[in-house]
């Protein structure tokens, strides 16, 4: 029993979306999930009712983490669901909450668990960003109209996400992220509506109209290159693996037929981008403390002026752009630099133990399907040794090398977002895979039934 099992009849209030009751096939996850998307796209362009034109986006360079649309009812994204998940994982991981996530009740109450805690972090970031004024509403009374908004927007994605992983391909939380960074993208480099000062906003029209002019500007095309080597370097990041030899058989009757070998990929970026995506929210949270503690009177954690960090704790931890800084402020790119990879390899950490990715729970699984290691003897104690030789390593390198990655990409200005390209990528080839599979198995049925689906 869990000491969460108390919160059940809380639990069961909440409205839930059902998991289908028959085995979807391709073109019933393609069409929920095209529609989720659609709906996305949609909410992104509903503008908040009461908000002044004068308002600035204090999340402006994490935008594409928090998948939200500034000055929308979806301004809030997904930072909810991913701070909830934080202080989750934090939880589970320091042993304060006894829950077993291989059980389907611990990993039930899980989810429960953060759902809740999501409406609960929905209300205090919407609180702390219309009352202290990082929302500036056309005037106070409606303060409470932009709170009620926010919080429909927030629900909507923690239910549109929740759709998403039962019914589509992949996550609401990746879907939302890839289409937010490929939208800024896509706008970014071939945006060509004139500003009121006549240039062209996007960089490929921008740099054609500089070039006709006769005065072409080359550091106009750094974001975009830098992109593009965010992209490639990404790639190649998550098709990198670990290949360790396996050999296993199949039961007939009451023999086992052994001989069949094959390999057990790990990849290099095993907890994939998810420690990218906590450490991003951590910062966002960061902030809203620091806007927060300044309305109050106790700027404890830095100051902030029309939307931006201006000193303290919150200027440090705010993302640096732009390489001219590492010159003019060498300090804050190093502290940013450390705190933001630390965190990355902790976060790796938490998630493999978490999501059961552990050397432990993959030598259990492995073991339990009649897998071996071609001349070591069938024990789920040697295959736990082998495991843990490679797993461990492979956390703290991808979480570091994803940390790398979204750092250089976030300093040199990448369009959408250093961090929101990596993470688009990695997004983008898992769905991929999935997608695949999938066809894989409807061209096959018997590949579906061996794989237990």
């Amino acid at each position: 029993m869990s000491s969460l099992d108390a919160l059940t009849p809380l639990y069961k209030l909440i409205p839930e979306v059902k998991s289908p009751i028959h085995r979807q096939d391709f073109k019933e996850k393609s069409k929920w999930t095209i529609v989720v998307l659609i709906l996305y796209y949609i909410l992104s362009e509903v503008p908040l009712y009461g908000l002044s034109s004068s308002a600035v986006d204090q999340f402006a360079q994490l935008r594409a983490v928090m998948a939200g649309s500034f000055g929308s009812i979806l301004t809030l994204g997904i930072g909810p669901i991913i701070t909830a998940s934080i202080v989750l994982q934090l939880l589970v991981g320091a042993k304060l909450l006894d829950l077993d996530l291989s059980t389907h009740h611990d990993k039930a109450l899980f989810q429960s668990t953060q759902k809740v805690l999501a409406i609960i972090f929905t209300l205090f970031e919407a609180i702390v960003l219309v009352y202290t004024g990082s929302l500036t509403p056309i005037d106070a009374s409606y303060m409470p109209v932009l709170l009620l908004q926010l919080v429909i927007g927030a629900v909507l994605i923690l239910y549109l996400d929740e759709v998403v992983s039962k019914w589509g391909f992949g996550s609401g939380i990746g879907l939302f992220i890839a289409a937010g960074v490929a939208e800024q993208i896509i706008v970014g480099t071939f945006n060509f509506i004139p500003t009121a000062s006549g240039s062209l906003p996007g960089i490929i029209p921008g740099f054609i109209q500089a070039a006709a002019g006769g005065s072409p500007d080359f550091s106009t095309l750094i974001p975009l290159i830098a992109t593009i080597g965010v992209f490639l370097v990404a790639v190649y990041g998550e098709s990198m693996r670990v290949e360790i030899p396996i050999s296993h058989g199949q039961v007939r009757g009451h023999g086992r037929i052994r001989g069949s070998v094959g390999k057990y990929p790990l990849k290099f970026i095993y907890a994939s981008n998810m420690p990218v995506i906590l450490t991003s929210a951590l910062l966002v949270n960061v902030s809203l403390l620091a806007s927060m503690f300044q309305k109050l009177g106790w700027p404890i954690f830095g100051k902030v002026e029309g939307g931006k960090a201006v000193s303290g704790l919150a200027l440090y931890l705010s993302t640096p752009s732009g390489v001219s800084i590492l010159f003019t402020n060498p300090l804050r790119v190093i502290f940013y630099a450390v705190f933001f990879l630390l965190f990355c390899v902790l976060f790796s950490w938490l998630w493999v133990e978490i999501s059961g990715l552990n050397a432990k729970e993959v030598s259990k699984k492995l073991y339990q399907s009649g897998i071996q290691i071609p001349g070591f003897r069938s024990s789920k104690r040697q295959l736990y040794k082998i495991m843990k030789k490679y797993i461990p390593a492979l956390t703290i390198l991808g979480g570091l090398f994803v940390g790398i990655l979204a750092f250089g990409a976030d300093l040199t200005g990448a369009l959408g977002g250093g961090t929101g390209v990596l993470l688009t990528v990695g997004i983008v080839y898992r769905l991929y895979e999935e997608i695949a599979q999938e066809q894989l198995m409807e061209m096959h049925p018997m590949l579906r039934r061996f794989l237990g689906q």
